[in-house]
């Protein structure tokens, strides 16, 4: 009987040991270290930190800045540059102000005489302003108050020669940037760059209307001398040119995007 009690008592110690061993080992392969080794937690985190800085720029419905200039819908990208794709046809400044309208020689005279901002359609035509612009003295060009809108700016002397370089020089850039319409005796351009230029014609100084249907004259904001600014145009022939005028005289201008100067 004793005997009987020691086998018992042993084989009861050796289930016991053995439960206990086998738990352990249980415990052994789940315990918490050992799942985080399993599951990539970490990368996980670093993926969620990552993740709103990169949906902040590309945002849906955003346009990063240094493409802004490409959806604009009044420009043109001329190489390096981005053009306006019409004449200026504004009647207030920048700051709100209003620009004279002149109709009168007498009062355009006048206007150039005293050095004042002046504007006008060509022949006093709103039907043709609508397609061409409106024709500026100088003096409004080179307004403190701006006559660029807002976001634009005027082109310079040296900014019309970028754009004729980009075209091929002087020779090719006439027709490079005619339009493919209104220019008389057949002369009109291909317009591959995009700037359709219309023959608008100038209005000169004592208030006398010229040369719609065969020239195109747009400012710069350089100034020659006291009495004379510089300018582009071009004519049936083609070529894009560069002269000097008096600063009293009427002609078109173009803008261009300020993030482009």
């Amino acid at each position: 009987m004793k005997k009987f009690k020691k086998i018992f008592k042993t084989g009861t110690f050796i289930i016991l040991f053995s439960a206990l061993y086998l738990t352990g080992m249980n415990a052994q392969s789940t315990k918490p270290g050992t799942q985080t080794k399993q599951i990539p937690v970490k990368s996980n985190q670093t993926k969620s930190k990552t993740t709103p800085a990169n949906s902040k720029t590309a945002k849906p419905g955003t346009v990063p800045a240094a493409n802004k200039k490409i959806i604009n819908p009044d420009a043109v990208a001329i190489g390096s540059q981005m053009w306006a794709k019409s004449n200026l046809n504004v009647s207030t400044f920048r700051n709100g102000d209003t620009i004279p309208e002149v109709k009168t020689n007498k009062e355009w005279v006048a206007a150039g005489e005293s050095g004042k901002p002046a504007w006008s359609y060509y022949n006093n035509d709103p039907v043709i302003g609508k397609k061409y612009g409106k024709l500026y003295n100088w003096f409004a060009v080179n307004d403190p108050r701006g006559l660029a809108p807002e976001g634009w700016t005027l082109p310079t002397d040296e900014d019309w020669a970028k754009l004729t370089f980009t075209l091929g020089g002087q020779n090719a850039a006439g027709v490079k940037i005619k339009s493919t319409t209104g220019w008389n005796e057949g002369e009109n351009g291909t317009n591959e760059s995009g700037f359709n230029a219309f023959p608008a014609g100038y209005r000169v100084e004592n208030g006398a209307f010229m040369n719609i249907g065969t020239t195109g004259i747009w400012w710069s904001s350089t100034e020659t001398k006291t009495i004379s600014a510089f300018d582009r145009f071009v004519v049936l022939g083609g070529t894009l040119r560069g002269s000097s005028s008096p600063k009293q005289r009427g002609e078109s201008v173009r803008c261009l995007l300020k993030a482009n100067k």
